[in-house]
């Protein structure tokens, strides 16, 4: 028996290809539930997509024909406005917003005796939350009396906020403290510092309930049925294509490695079967061209043979003609 006739490179090129798959139709399936989470969450009781609204009169004119002047699970789509003196960064000039949310954490190395190790930990986290009442009015109209005012907007999930800040504070070590760091086993390593807002002017979309009260004022609010108050950073079809994105990126990974997969190992298999070399084997793979090449190859050499035979057939003596064994 001669040597194993596949190289090791392939067989592991056939392993990574399917394990590829494997992991990204896993995250496809995780996407796609997501999604159809998403899309149930923002269905009508009547299995339609939820009304899409922006504050203005047609919003109004809507609420007002409604039952109890309330209109149970729809969204709302604008730009964030506040409605008295705005938060200011702390960290960036100019920059403003209607929710904040400041994070500082201490991460801290100890001494682990056991694994003669130092073990890394976050410690003294602290987090500090403001908000300002704000709504939402339509795009170009910053001064206008027709605005949805959000209700409780802490109590709301989604990711609305935008990372404004970001600084990672580097611990000084001196002679002291290399010394003191040997007596007490621990020594501090960074501080992390953050802030997210909700800026003024962004566009927002809340899901939610919208009720009208004095006849223009109009407030969304968490649902009184138990569905989610959502608010996302974005307008409702960018948010939903965001999301059909990602899955169908999922998607696509999984169907290419599988066919990668599917393919090395039908070559390997073919190898096997066939007896070829490993030159052959990783020729075709990286260039699958090479099949046409080697049979048209094939078929020149085949022709060249006939054609020296015949030669010299012809050039052959009658009498001392040596015998040509057939195959």
């Amino acid at each position: 028996m001669g040597d194993f006739p596949v190289n090791p490179l392939v067989l592991i090129g056939v392993g990574s290809s399917f394990a590829f798959s494997g992991l990204f139709y896993h995250l496809y399936q995780e996407k796609k539930k997501e999604l159809e989470k998403l899309k149930a969450t923002f269905l009508s009781s009547s299995f339609q997509e939820i009304p899409i609204f922006k504050p203005d009169q047609h919003l109004v004119k809507v609420l007002r024909a409604s039952p109890h002047k309330r209109l149970q699970y729809v969204a709302v789509e604008g730009l964030v406005q506040a409605d008295g003196e705005p938060l200011a960064s702390q960290f960036v000039p100019r920059c403003f917003g209607v929710i904040q949310k400041i994070a500082v954490e201490e991460h801290w190395k100890y001494w682990n005796s056991f694994t003669k190790t130092w073990n890394s930990r976050t410690v003294n986290r602290k987090e500090t939350n403001n908000s300002v009442p704000f709504s939402l009015v339509s795009p170009g109209a910053f001064f206008t009396d027709l605005y949805v005012k959000i209700q409780n907007p802490l109590e709301a999930s989604g990711s609305y906020l935008d990372r404004v800040y970001f600084k990672v504070r580097r611990a000084e070590e001196g002679l002291g403290d290399l010394v003191m760091q040997g007596l007490s086993g621990e020594k501090p390593v960074a501080m992390e510092e953050s802030e997210e807002l909700l800026r003024v002017g962004s566009t927002l979309t809340g899901f939610g309930e919208v009720v009208l009260e004095g006849g223009q004022v109009m407030r969304l609010q968490a649902p009184q049925n138990g569905r989610k108050f959502i608010l996302v950073p974005t307008d409702y079809r960018s948010f939903m294509d965001r999301h059909e994105r990602s899955a169908s990126m999922w998607k696509t990974l999984t169907a290419v490695s599988g066919i990668t997969g599917a393919s090395l190992l039908a070559k390997v298999i073919y190898c096997l079967v066939g007896k070829q070399d490993d030159s052959c084997l990783l020729m075709s793979v990286v260039a699958p061209w090479e099949n046409q090449r080697s049979i048209i190859s094939s078929s020149r050499i085949s022709s060249w043979y006939m054609l020296i035979r015949t030669w010299m057939e012809k050039k052959k003596p009658a009498s001392s003609a040596p015998s040509i064994v057939q195959d």
